[in-house]
């Protein structure tokens, strides 16, 4: 004897839910109908644009390693104290400005802003020192701080103490580093003394001792506290 098989009971819920997707179905469908054209056109943008991000990575990275390259060839006469040759390069060798100029968008590049403009400061230039040091993009480490403290030096060997003092500090806190930190403020005290900024100064020397205790830099504080005092003593002619 054959068994029936009921039918199976379609509930309101279900139909309502079946209803909706065949009318957003329906939706969709006719609206792909209608602007046809601009459905295919944003499609084909989106794949060109997927094409330019994969082209710009490749490119991107192929830029990189010939920077990387090129640092290694323009560093070896920089690290010679050759300062000329690695900034405008040698035997058809490109030097650290043009490798920052066109490849300043790699690393690599950036890396030559910063030698560049060290090598500028050593050989006295210290306008076109402090436009590399500027154009450096520097990252809260040991090299960003370094920039830093160039730029103050660059601003101290021209005159410019307050200036000077106020990068020392800001090089100081940029990446707080025991080996450099307490290093960079007695700096930046020494320039606001220079720059007759005795409160600064006094200041730069105290977070020496505050935040520095163990420091070698700490040790020296206290005649530079009574210098300061001395000077600040002194008549103002």
């Amino acid at each position: 004897m054959a068994i029936n098989n009921p039918t199976p009971r379609v509930t309101k819920h279900q139909q309502l839910r079946e209803d909706t997707v065949v009318t957003m179905y329906a939706k969709a469908w006719g609206f792909f109908d209608q602007n046809r054209g601009l459905v295919l056109g944003i499609l084909g943008g989106l794949g060109v644009l997927v094409l330019l991000v994969v082209a710009y990575t490749f490119y991107q990275k192929n830029q990189e390693q010939k920077a990387q390259e090129l640092l290694a060839t323009a560093v070896a006469p920089y690290e010679a104290g050759n300062y000329r040759a690695a900034l405008d390069g040698a035997d058809g060798k490109a030097g650290l400005l043009a490798l920052a100029d066109d490849y300043g968008r790699t690393s690599a590049g950036n890396m030559a802003a910063f030698y560049a403009a060290d090598a500028l400061f050593r050989l006295g230039e210290y306008d076109r020192a402090l436009q590399y040091f500027g154009d450096f993009d520097k990252d809260e480490n040991l090299i960003g701080a370094s920039a830093l403290a160039g730029e103050a030096a660059v601003y101290e060997s021209k005159k410019e103490f307050k200036r000077a003092g106020d990068l020392y500090k800001e090089a100081a806190l940029f990446f707080e580093a025991d080996l450099t930190s307490p290093q960079y403020l007695l700096s930046a005290g020494n320039a606001y003394e220079q720059a007759g900024a005795f409160d600064a100064a006094r200041e730069a020397y105290n977070e020496v001792k505050e935040r520095f205790p163990e420091s070698s830099a700490a040790e020296g504080v206290d005649f530079y506290l009574a210098r300061i005092d001395a000077a600040a003593q002194q008549p103002q002619g």
